[in-house]
């Protein structure tokens, strides 16, 4: 009655399509309970966002039983006065709203409007002939760009759509392909390792047809028909291990080197360089007559030399490490600091690093978080990265400071004993105060220690935590290896900052009027608490 009798369809809508196969059936739609209680009804007995709720979900269960949209496809072509120079539009014109009168899927048609090809663009209502008033042009360039790496998610609903695995086998294919360092995880998107590379190639080449999609999804098919009953089990894996033993035995007798020839043909593409013609070249950078090729050592493989032991050049599998090593081969001195001090790249155990500081005593090392390319590194950045750990401003609800760092696993903000990873590592460089209040806001508090009474922060001179604890003969505040006693008239929930320095001063300054406290051998648990 209130939206029109053209939007009813002539028989109700059924949606009980065929069954997937991995459907979990947990619980049946949200709906209300009864239709005819309109969200303007409602409001009076809901608060305000429970109303919005209520009205989303009402709206998409009545747009559930409404007629279609209806679109025309067109194209629109748009002439200067000469006729001289052409402007073309395809996309749809909407005749009919339906459904999308109550509701429409606004990042669908976020997606599509950014889709240049797309034929289900929108075009606005115009007519033959009609002039243009004040025409704008914008001019945007374009890059084919590769599809994106697989994120969790992205992964789990292209393993559904190739009909591999089920949900209760998806955690345990992600965590083995992290376990066992097939790769790396940076900014949420999965990344080749080097292993992962070698061991996909490996598998193409000589178990081609136990990596088939089809494969594995048959195989996941006949598991399902051995739980229902239809077939034996035993049937199934005689069937699988006949062949598979098989296979197994035909490349035990392979040599190495063959092996290692068939991984070169599948990964010359990958860890090759490419002459001025465009064809893979093998040619060693470092004698005149050797060949590079694939080598297995003790730390894995690598690309070495024909003619070793003479030419004992060697490089990293990946051309792009390849190329960092040779970036990094010797320190580069980028610039200064504003307090003149010198930073100099440099190749560390773990990773490139940023060392900072003109006294070899008084050195301080920066790390470069994983996803921010050598490449674009520059005297700014440098700077930036020097700086930290760095205070953005105070977070509103209780005035602590909001801390940007580079830690083990990336860049991250903190406060108290909340943090929070930045999930592109570039955004480093722009993030600003509101978007770490909203990044904290949404962070969990981490855990902390039993014995852990408060964290008062960081120490304004080293940024090391301060933290007030509770012992066996009362509570003291830690800082470092100092442990400082609070007084019995002093509440230690109620201790601030200030108050916590003037301790820690004056423990300091009791332990050097007894000549120095005795050093000890840091326990594992006061490493720990340090960090």
């Amino acid at each position: 009655k209130e939206i029109g009798k053209k939007y009813l369809p002539s028989e109700a809508r059924n949606y009980s399509g065929k069954k997937a196969k991995n459907a979990q059936e947990a619980h049946e739609a949200i709906r209300p309970t009864d239709i005819l209680r309109t969200p303007d009804k409602m409001k009076s007995i809901l608060d305000k966002d429970q109303a919005r709720l209520y009205e989303l979900i009402w709206n998409r269960t009545l747009a559930s039983q409404m007629e279609n949209a209806e679109y025309e496809r067109c194209t629109l072509e748009i002439l200067n006065a000469s006729k001289s120079i052409t402007f073309r539009a395809t996309g749809s014109v909407q005749v009919f709203d339906g459904f999308l009168k109550l509701y429409q899927d606004v990042k669908e048609e976020d997606e599509i409007d950014k889709d240049e090809e797309s034929d289900q663009k929108i075009l606005p209502e115009v007519k033959i002939n009609e002039k243009l008033e004040n025409p704008k042009f914008n001019t945007e360039q374009h890059f084919t760009e590769p599809p994106p790496r697989f994120s969790e998610a992205s992964l789990v609903k292209k393993l559904e759509e190739l009909g591999i695995g089920r949900p209760s086998t998806y955690a345990s294919i992600i965590s083995v392909l992290s376990a066992r360092n097939y790769v790396e995880l940076i900014t949420k998107r999965f990344i080749p390792t080097d292993r992962g590379k070698l061991i996909t190639a490996f598998l193409d080449k000589l178990f081609t047809k136990y990596v088939d999609y089809n494969f594995t999804a048959t195989l996941e098919d006949s598991l399902d028909e051995i739980t229902t009953g239809k077939i034996e089990y035993l049937k199934v894996l005689e069937n699988f291990w006949k062949e598979f033993y098989k296979n197994i035995n035909e490349v035990k007798e392979l040599r190495t080197r063959a092996v290692l020839d068939l991984l070169n043909e599948s990964l010359g593409d990958i860890i090759f360089d490419k002459d001025e013609s465009g064809k893979i070249s093998k040619k060693c950078k470092n004698c005149s007559n050797g060949e590079l090729s694939l080598k297995n050592g003790r730390f894995g493989a690598f690309i070495g030399c024909s003619n070793y032991p003479e030419c004992k050049f060697t490089r990293p599998l990946s051309r792009a490490k390849a190329a960092e090593q040779d970036f990094l081969a010797e320190p580069k001195v980028f610039g200064e600091t504003d307090n003149k001090e010198k930073i100099v790249l440099k190749k560390g155990r773990f990773g490139p690093y940023l060392q900072i500081g003109n006294d070899e005593k008084n050195l301080r090392n920066v790390s470069i978080p994983k996803g921010i390319s050598l490449d674009s590194l520059d005297i700014d950045k440098c700077k930036f990265l020097a700086s930290l750990p760095k205070v953005l401003g105070q977070y509103p609800e209780n005035s602590q400071d909001i801390t940007l760092n580079v830690g083990r696993f990336g860049p991250y903000v903190k406060c108290e004993n909340k943090s929070a990873s930045l999930e592109n590592p570039e955004d480093i460089f722009s993030l600003g105060l509101n978007r770490a209040i909203t990044l904290i806001a949404e962070a969990k508090p981490g855990r902390r220690t039993s014995n852990e009474i408060k964290n008062l922060g960081e120490h304004p001179e080293d940024k090391k935590p301060v933290k007030i604890m509770k012992g066996q003969y009362g509570p003291y505040i830690k800082y470092k290896t100092i442990n400082a006693t609070i007084p019995d008239d002093k509440d230690p929930e109620n201790i601030s900052m200030e108050e916590a320095l003037v301790l820690i001063a004056a423990r300091i300054a009791y332990d050097e009027s007894k000549g120095g406290k005795k050093t000890r051998k840091k326990s594992k648990k006061d490493k720990t608490e340090d960090e």
